[in-house]
């Protein structure tokens, strides 16, 4: 088995991804209290799309059951996906499609192969309710065969290995932005990633992040041209650029215009200067990386 991992991809500061983690944590017989913490942190982060979680959502029960052995990996990620935190941030805020969508994602660590897989999910969910369709995935084979009782799922899209078609890898760049960028703040919002490439038996085209025409214009920038990556320095300067993504700027004006995406190349010694800029003005950052 090999891993694309994106810091291995020549591409991947421009595609918006950060390095990417495909390693296999898995709680083993002889575990320890960090062991099991490491379980804890990685479960949440990939059930919950890398979103926040507050100390008042954590599962305390399935904790607690897990910790003594009451039950495993599995049911403990079973609980999370059945829990009302994950309803409340994927569930009724969304699209069947997009809920099945993310199903894949957070519990396959996979994107959806083609429409078959999209309408047999959706239409479970609708005949058969939201339990029904989280069991189907956490039961299936290719759960089992992938993460058994004892590991925890790991985004399978960037890995070349026997079960993972290949359509899987450009499909999961719609998914995935990096680990900083969670599945409630990516700028596409709540719309299905995958419908019309599904619909048409198509591969996903690796959409760049909103990006603009490079250089040091910290203007609103195009979705289709993302900035450079920016080099150097000056003696005032470490050299160190970020780019900001976000979302919800007005436009300055009449008649006034929220834009969907924006991005910003900023110098490390400027950064939290644009940042509260940036907050003062309504929008909402969503993404900050290294350029």
């Amino acid at each position: 088995m090999s891993g694309l991992v994106a810091s291995n991809l020549a591409a991947a500061g421009r595609l918006g991804l950060s390095a990417f983690d495909d390693t296999k944590v898995e709680l083993r017989p002889d575990w320890t209290e960090d062991d099991l913490q490491a379980v804890f942190r990685a479960a949440y982060r990939q059930v919950l799309g890398n979103d926040y979680v507050m100390k008042s959502e954590r599962l305390t029960v399935a904790e607690s059951l897990l910790r003594q052995g009451n039950i495993t990996v599995r049911e403990f990620i079973r609980a999370i996906a059945k829990s009302d935190v994950y309803k409340s941030k994927f569930f009724y805020p969304n699209s069947n499609q997009r809920f099945v969508e993310l199903n894949f994602k957070h519990l396959l660590g996979r994107p959806l192969y083609d429409e078959a897989e999209l309408s047999q999910n959706t239409q479970l969910c609708e005949d058969e309710g939201y339990d029904a369709e989280i069991d189907s995935i956490i039961d299936s084979n290719e759960y089992e065969a992938n993460f058994g009782n004892n590991v925890v799922p790991y985004y399978r899209g960037f890995l070349v290995e026997p079960g993972v078609r290949t359509v899987g890898f450009s499909r999961m760049f719609r998914l995935y932005r990096g680990y900083a960028s969670s599945d409630r703040s990516q700028v596409e919002g709540k719309a299905p990633r995958l419908t019309r490439e599904l619909g048409r038996n198509q591969a996903s085209t690796i959409v760049k992040p909103s990006g603009g025409s490079g250089g040091w214009n910290y203007g609103t920038l195009s979705k289709d041209a993302p900035p450079k990556k920016a080099l150097g320095g000056t003696q005032e300067e470490s050299g160190r650029v970020y780019r900001i993504e976000v979302t919800g700027i007005l436009s300055p004006g009449f008649p006034k215009v929220r834009r969907s995406t924006n991005a910003f190349l900023v110098p490390y010694e400027q950064l939290s200067q644009k940042l509260q800029e940036i907050t003062k003005k309504g929008g909402k950052i969503v993404n900050v990386s290294p350029a």
